[in-house]
């Protein structure tokens, strides 16, 4: 059941929406060689605390962290550690707040120094893919809008998308209907009206789309050892343009 959002819910969503994006700024800024994940992590679980948010991913079913950290060929739901990030790597944190009982989540991911212009330029097209995505959240628009804009994206760089995760409505609760799929064909899907709040969150890898999962439960990663990177926002669909909660 989709649950539409109103007015003055989509404010509360928004309050939550920016302390992820702080988080993000500060993120940016300390992400370098020599960093582990785990200070990252840290530091964003007692960011989220003194902004008076909970940091949503803790617990969540069993969850241990505030962060999702994923180093290179680990495309989503990586455990922090504290093996230092290395000049070259890339790094895509994931992170959920909570404030006053209503969520907003965001990606990100970062070249720790300077990386390849390989890696540049998958980061640049999945970014990409993220916006073109969002520009087809509007009024009267299909789900499978969204998919086919993510996908031409992926398709003309000659990157795979991961297809098992996908976006998601998101409010109340971390995961909610309907389902955002990164592949799609216009015209197709769900339709798109005014209240939805959904993520939209592409995942692209330089090579096979098909993925392991670690002894931890959790660590998504490349089976061919492919780099990946994944922008996620959250987004309210108006009847004109529509709203970034997480910029």
């Amino acid at each position: 059941m989709i649950h539409y959002k109103t007015d003055d819910q989509l404010r509360s969503i928004r309050k939550a929406g920016r302390i992820v994006a702080a988080c993000h700024r500060e993120i940016a800024a300390r992400i370098k060689p020599g960093v582990t994940t785990l200070e990252i992590n840290r530091f964003v679980d007692a960011y989220m605390r003194r902004c008076g948010a909970r940091p949503a991913q803790i617990g969540y079913k069993g969850y241990p962290f505030a962060t999702c950290a994923s180093v290179c060929d680990a495309v989503c739901h990586g455990f922090p550690t504290a093996t230092p990030l290395m000049a070259g790597q890339v790094v895509t944190i994931d992170m959920v707040a909570e404030l006053d009982g209503w969520m907003a989540d965001s990606a990100w991911t970062y070249a720790v120094g300077k990386v390849s212009p390989e890696a540049q330029r998958l980061m640049k097209a999945t970014k990409q893919a993220l916006f073109r995505g969002i520009a087809q959240a509007v009024e009267g628009k299909r789900l499978g809008d969204i998919g086919y804009a993510v996908q031409q994206i992926a398709d003309r760089e000659g990157y795979s998308v991961v297809e098992e995760f996908i976006g998601h409505g998101i409010g109340r609760r971390m995961h909610e209907d309907p389902q955002v799929l990164h592949r799609g064909k216009p015209g197709t899907g769900k339709w798109l009206r005014k209240g939805m709040v959904i993520t939209i969150e592409p995942i692209f890898v330089m090579g096979g789309p098909l993925v392991s999962i670690d002894n931890d439960g959790w660590t998504a990663r490349t089976i061919d050892g492919s780099w990946s990177a994944q922008y996620e926002h959250t987004v309210a669909v108006m009847d004109g343009e529509p709203v970034i909660l997480t910029r």
